[in-house]
């Protein structure tokens, strides 16, 4: 029998139980400048549930009755990606939310030390962000996102607890003046801090060494002038994709982060689908589109071409391929065409791809060009004018680097492979162009420099158009315009030819078809860049790309001058062959030199 002593040592180590109102409090699940979340049980049902607070009481009575309100509106979002609310109310003053945690345990408890796999990682947050932004969809800032705030079950899906129960003073000042500025500023503050929650899930450890999500927002940009930026190195390797998109979550710049959650998504779920063990990676992203809207629509005037064509009864190759090869669409849906597993499996088996509109006019025949034409989705597609008006100009661009190319080829070389290996370089822009015409636009924002904050130092310079499309997309523009040349048919080779040339590396000297026509390609593509830069950088820029090519290609500053004066409408001077007299289909010479030589 125990002493009156042991009893009083055994009940001082007895932890005293803790209550809020009927429920008992069994352990703080984690706290915040803003919130504090509790696992609490109830007598009345018998059922653990998890119990979240404000920090801070309502101010008076109006400001409960909107909180009541805001919360009662969220407990009503029914969304997978959401934790179901059991009960809401006020106890002693104090208004809380209690979900049921369906044996799922919070992020902070799941979360390793080394972080998660790259995968789960976006898996996590994509989870997050879709139901995040069903909340900011509905009117509702979460205005508090913390891991203890996200319940993870065994299985790997997530719930995000905690809608509007943060006593927001943005969020107030929403529902009193019906402003929804200030709406879209805490939705923005939700998003930020996304970017800060992915920081946690790729490194395992807290942004600026602060548990805290709301005190590492106060110390970035513009309150502070802290960084969060993912480390070269981690425990997790991050795929260079992914760290672009986590990195643009919490850049310093605040003109450069997402400004929705929708766009985050889109962003994440792009690299998730180009890296899905499912295959066919970028072209995933547009395969839909491609179905319903074609590759490109025909170019303005398209109509009058068709009509032109449809004259052609005795008309030659040459002048054929000229009024082809002034519409991009139509150009490169004659080469998807003929490139085709099953029109090459049929036609010309062993064959390699085909690079020259005449070869696949010849292919096809008259009639199959004027089918070709009248298919075409017209100009401008879905696009609105903003969009139009941004593909026209990329188009333009494209076809002067195209006749740049041919006037700086290496003598010998046919003219129109020259020319659509050029054209090819810039497939994935003008796809992006077309079907992602939003996206495109953030891209060109995100590359642009910001201006300096003092005077007296130089502007700070724009991300590179891949790390934006990355940041965008989730995935590589020049990816994506492989993905679909690679669908057509073209050959490994081929798609070596028609990736530009990157510009953190020297051009491989040689003297093989295959670089000498990807450098041509990639120069011209270079030149016409540089003359879009601000006019004090275009000279620079200029003898930049005279330096990396030049000797390669044999020409110089003048050369490089009169390639870019020459007009537009410059016939390419493609070699005449008649029509009725089409060329050989038998299987072309294994040596290079065959195929890409006039």
């Amino acid at each position: 029998m125990s002493s009156p002593q042991q009893d009083a040592s055994a009940a001082a180590r007895t932890p005293a139980v803790r209550w809020f109102g009927r429920m008992q409090l069994l352990r703080l699940l984690g706290k915040s400048e803003r919130t504090m979340a509790w696992r609490v049980a109830d007598p009345r049902t018998g059922q653990e549930l998890m119990l979240v607070l404000p920090r801070v009481q309502p101010a008076d009575a109006a400001a409960m009755e909107r909180w009541q309100q805001a919360v009662r509106r969220a407990s009503r979002l029914d969304h997978p990606y959401l934790a179901a609310v059991v009960e809401t109310g006020v106890q002693d003053g104090w208004p809380y939310v209690a979900y049921d945690p369906r044996d799922s345990a919070t992020l902070s408890e799941r979360l390793p030390s080394r972080g998660v796999p790259a995968l789960e990682a976006a898996e996590w947050a994509t989870q997050l962000l879709q139901g995040l932004a069903y909340a900011h969809e509905a009117g509702l800032a979460h205005c508090d996102l913390q891991p203890y705030l996200v319940l993870a079950s065994d299985n790997g899906q997530l719930r995000l607890a905690g809608v509007a129960v943060a006593v927001e003073r943005a969020q107030a000042a929403a529902d009193v003046s019906g402003s929804l500025r200030a709406q879209r500023a805490a939705a923005e503050r939700d998003v930020l801090a996304s970017g800060v929650l992915l920081h946690l899930l790729l490194t395992g450890q807290p942004a600026l060494e602060e548990s805290d999500i709301g005190r590492v927002i106060a110390r970035l940009p513009p309150a502070g002038r802290e960084i969060v930026r993912l480390p070269w190195s981690t425990a997790q390797p991050v795929p260079e994709p992914l760290r672009a998109i986590a990195n643009r979550a919490t850049d310093r710049q605040e003109r450069q982060r997402y400004r929705g959650a929708r766009t985050l998504l889109r962003a994440l779920e792009g690299w998730l689908q180009s890296e899905s063990g499912a295959g066919g990676g970028p072209l995933v992203l547009l395969v839909d589109r491609l179905r319903t809207a074609g590759v490109l629509p025909a170019s303005p005037g398209g109509a009058d071409r068709a009509a032109r064509l449809a004259m052609m009864e005795g008309g030659r190759t040459a002048e054929l391929a000229e009024i082809v090869l002034d519409d991009l669409a139509l150009s490169f849906e004659l080469l998807r065409l003929v490139n085709s597993a099953q029109v090459r499996g049929a036609q010309i088996s062993g064959s390699g791809p085909v690079l020259t509109v005449r070869r696949a006019i010849a292919m096809m025949g008259l009639e199959g060009v004027r089918r070709a034409a009248l298919a075409l989705r017209p100009w401008p597609g879905p696009l609105n004018e903003t969009g139009a008006a941004d593909l026209d100009r990329l188009v333009d661009r494209c076809k002067r680097a195209g006749r740049v190319a041919v006037a700086l080829r290496p003598a010998g070389y046919d003219t129109e492979v020259v020319y659509l290996i050029t054209l090819l370089q810039n497939l994935g822009r003008l796809v992006v162009h077309y079907h992602f015409a939003d996206e495109a636009a953030q891209i060109r924002r995100l590359m642009l420099p910001a201006p300096s904050p003092r005077p007296e130092e130089p502007e700070e310079p724009g991300m590179t158009e891949e790390g934006a499309s990355f940041a965008v997309l989730g995935v590589d523009i020049e990816a994506i315009g492989s993905a679909v040349a690679r669908h057509w048919g073209l050959d490994d080779s081929v798609l070596a030819m028609v990736r530009r040339q990157p510009l953190a590396t020297a051009p491989r000297s040689s003297d093989g078809d295959d670089d000498l026509l990807r450098a041509a390609a990639s120069c011209a593509n270079e030149a016409i860049d540089a003359l879009a830069l601000p006019a004090p950088r275009v000279a620079v820029a200029l003898a930049r790309v005279v330096a990396r090519y030049g000797r390669m290609l044999d020409f110089g500053p003048r050369e490089l001058q009169e390639a870019l004066q020459a007009k537009a409408s410059t016939p390419l001077g493609l070699a005449a062959s008649p029509l009725t007299a089409p060329m050989p289909l038998e299987p072309e010479p294994a040596a290079a030199t065959s195929r890409f030589r006039a």
